[in-house]
């Protein structure tokens, strides 16, 4: 793609990049075919293709974002779809990244869009004040419906349907703490606690550490930890991610220090994505530069690192379990075998559902802000793995748990909560009843 971009704009290093970027791409419309968007509403500007167009022509003009730009960016998953079949290798997560937050910057906002999306960066990010709310949520579900009949409130409508009705009790395992390996030690890794995670679902930590300490490896629990920064990242708050990068690469890097680290276990693949990337985003922070990027190297999501541990075979089980492939791992990561690997090598009947590239719709706060595109994407995702005839559905993501559980009566879990099962740890409250019980 040819650009006109003047050397005082190329003088900023994130204008630089999406120039770069933008003359990757070459009009071929390969990406139009597996965005979720555009195959649901099949409007070329809710394509990759069509929203590089609406970047470069803001960018390139120098000029604010405008409704039209923003609505369309508003409507990207960010699944990266279009980055897996892109064959000119462009770049699009750093892209829409970068308009992202031009519009932010540059875009006012109506009132209530402006409202919502303040209140998910006040809440989202502290598991404190999430747990709060979800609390809080019951004595808001009888006015659901009111909500969900006016436009400008049918975010509010959309996390009183995604709340659960209850809420885990607070695990001991999120608290700051080290886990000593189980007979010979094998390794020493840390462990993403999380935000939403430990609150939805304490079972996935709980699990994670269980199966790691019973296969010899050491299992911290940093002090100081905070969010990823993803959830506010991929609303263009740019100042305030980088604050969550910097705090955890520093809580990290004393982790590193202190007793050394194998890997930097991540069980929310939406956030194994964005810490990969901390090397890029602190890229221009000299104080940071070089210690972010060591800790991308060893962000690994759980599948990952469980695969270099060759856990050994376990006999058939009987249990189908339709794999679903969060799009930050497939797309994001481009881990794509390990987690069936693991499943078939624990005696699980592993399938893949039809249309696996394409996203559940969930995406970080995007099932709340378009909720109406995001049902559609889910009720596509539910129909192809109930397809399957499963027992159960397994992924890597909280976030996707979250979304298909509204949609389907199936059980939907966590990898590792299967494999830490198989491998002799507790049954999942959501698996009792079925044959694995």
């Amino acid at each position: 793609m040819q650009t006109n971009f003047t050397p005082a704009q190329l003088a900023d290093p994130h204008v630089a990049e999406s120039e770069r970027i933008l003359r990757k791409c070459v009009h071929c419309g390969f990406c139009t075919a597996t965005c979720p968007t555009y195959v649901t509403l099949g409007n070329e500007l809710d394509s990759p293709r069509g929203r590089i167009y609406l970047i470069k022509d803001m960018l390139e003009n120098g000029r604010p974002a405008d409704t039209e730009v923003v609505t369309h960016i508003d409507r990207c998953l960010s699944c990266l779809a279009c980055v897996t079949t892109c064959p000119s290798g462009v770049d699009y997560m750093h892209l829409v990244d970068h308009a992202r937050a031009h519009i932010e910057k540059t875009y006012k906002r109506p009132f209530m869009n402006r409202l919502v999306r303040a209140i998910l960066a006040a809440v989202l990010p502290y598991p404190d004040r999430f747990r709060l709310v979800l609390k809080l949520s019951s004595a808001g579900r009888p006015f659901a419906g009111l909500l969900r009949r006016t436009p400008a409130l049918k975010p509010f409508a959309a996390m009183l349907a995604l709340a659960p009705r209850r809420i885990p009790p607070a695990s001991v395992y999120a608290v700051p703490a080290s886990h000593p390996a189980v007979g010979e030690k094998r390794g020493r890794v840390a462990i993403l606690t999380g935000c939403a995670q430990p609150v939805l679902d304490p079972g996935i930590n709980e699990a994670t550490i269980s199966l790691l300490t019973r296969f010899g490896v050491e299992v911290v629990v940093p002090e100081g930890e905070v969010c990823c920064g993803s959830l506010v990242h991929h609303m263009g708050r740019e100042e305030q991610a980088l604050a969550s990068a910097r705090a955890n690469v520093d809580v990290w890097t004393r982790e590193i220090e202190r007793g050394g680290l194998d890997a930097i276990i991540i069980t929310a693949s939406g956030c194994g994505t964005t810490i990969k990337d901390y090397g890029h985003m602190l890229r221009l922070d000299a104080a940071y530069a070089e210690k972010a990027a060591r800790v991308s190297s060893l962000a690994k999501d759980i599948t990952e690192y469980l695969v270099s541990l060759e856990l050994p075979a376990q006999m058939p089980k009987g249990i189908t379990v339709a794999y679903h492939s969060a799009c930050s791992m497939q797309h994001g990561q481009k881990i794509t075998t390990a987690p069936k690997q693991l499943l078939k090598a624990a005696g699980f009947n592993v399938r893949d559902p039809s249309e696996g590239h394409l996203c559940c719709g969930s995406a970080g706060t995007y099932n709340i802000l378009q909720s109406d595109i995001s049902d559609a994407l889910k009720a596509r995702k539910v129909k192809n793995l109930e397809a399957t005839k499963p027992h159960v559905i397994a992924t890597g993501n909280i976030g996707c748990m979250m979304q298909i559980a509204t949609g389907t009566a199936v059980p939907i879990v966590h990898t590792v909560q299967l494999l830490n099962w198989a491998y002799g740890g507790d049954v999942s409250e959501k698996l009792k009843g079925l044959p694995l019980a």
